[in-house]
């Protein structure tokens, strides 16, 4: 992985679980959505991002979220290197086969 992709992924995984450990699961969610769209194709940091999506929905007591997380998990581990669809933010209430439109930001480091 790219160095500069490698330190943004990490940060968003890094600031996600802060938000987290602090309280704050809408914020979390926002940098976990970073962290998803940025590994998307790698298998593991994939399911950790829908695994912390998965615990700030149960911290805001989001049924839905946490449920659509689940299956998400499995998914990311199965199917990152195969095809996974580009922009998705990983949130349970997104098709998990709908691509969307990547932040100009973020598709710089994806490359």
């Amino acid at each position: 992985m790219r160095t500069e992709l490698e330190a943004a992924l990490r940060q968003a995984f890094v600031e996600g679980e802060a938000a987290l450990g602090r309280g704050d699961a809408q914020a979390a969610l926002a940098w976990l959505e970073r962290a998803h769209i940025l590994g998307q194709r790698l298998a593991l940091p994939h399911a950790r991002a829908h695994w912390l999506m998965l615990r700030a929905g149960w911290m805001l007591g989001d049924w839905r979220e946490v449920l659509g997380q689940l299956p998400r998990i499995v998914a990311a581990l199965l199917f990152s290197r195969i095809w996974v669809p580009l922009g998705n933010t990983g949130r349970a209430r997104v098709s998990a086969f709908q691509p969307l439109p990547i932040d100009p930001e973020l598709r710089r480091l994806l490359g």
